[in-house]
Parts: C-alpha cells; structure tokens; sequence
C-alpha cells in the first residue's frame, strides 16, 4: 500500500488513493459520492468492525486488511462480502495502544450497518 492508508478501487481507470488516518477515508468518499463504494474493493491498514459496517453500507464487493479483526470478519461475513486480511487480531486498539479504539467503541453492540455508518458519520464530522 505504500503511503496510502487507505484505496478504492472501481475499475483500472477509478482507483482513489488517500493518506487520511482511521475510517475518514470511506466516510468521505461516500459524503461525496453515495455510491463510491458500490461494486468496489477496498483496501485499508486497519479493519474493525467500524470500517466493516461502511465497506457493507456502501456495497463494496470485497476488503482487504492489511489488519483486520475478528469483528471485521464478521461482519463481512454475515454480509456475503468477500475479504482477505494478512493479520487478524482479536480487536482493534486506539492510536495511543492504551485501550480500544473509539469508532470501534461507537459500534459496540450494533448489529445494522445503515445504523452504524449514521454514528461512525456523525463522529467523524464532529471532529472536524
């Protein structure tokens, strides 16, 4: 991945290469274009369940994680979307690596992604 956090790929002519920390990369691209991650395969450094919950909302095709946890895999596969990860870890921990992460933390116990990606949303536009 190099630089890049974060990269959609559509078509060989529609790849979209970010360097923006966390899930901010698919919540902008799909505040821009509802449909950026429709029918696209997403790759990102780091999956949990949040980033899982946007790549569903938004109807990507498949994910890659260069870490992803067993959260993340959950929910991509009660969804049918297909993933690969080159680590999997038991749970995703904030930038400090003193206690979980806090977009992870804003989906604990949500089961719907529509409702998740409103938080996750909400949160990242809170920040800004």
């Amino acid at each position: 991945m190099g630089d890049a956090t974060c990269v959609l790929y559509r078509t060989e002519e529609d790849i979209q290469i970010s360097r923006e920390k966390g899930i901010r990369p698919l919540v902008l691209w799909m505040a821009e274009d509802k449909n950026a991650l429709r029918g696209a395969a997403v790759a990102d450094r780091i999956v949990g369940r949040a980033a899982a919950f946007l790549a569903v909302y938004g109807g990507a095709q498949a994910v890659y994680g260069e870490v992803m946890s067993e959260g993340a895999v959950s929910v991509l596969k009660n969804a049918g979307v297909a993933y690969r990860y080159k680590t999997l870890t038991d749970k995703i921990i904030n930038r400090r690596g003193d206690g979980p992460c806090p977009m992870e933390q804003a989906v604990a116990g949500i089961t719907d992604p529509a409702q998740a990606a409103a938080i996750l949303k909400a949160k990242v536009f809170d920040g800004i």
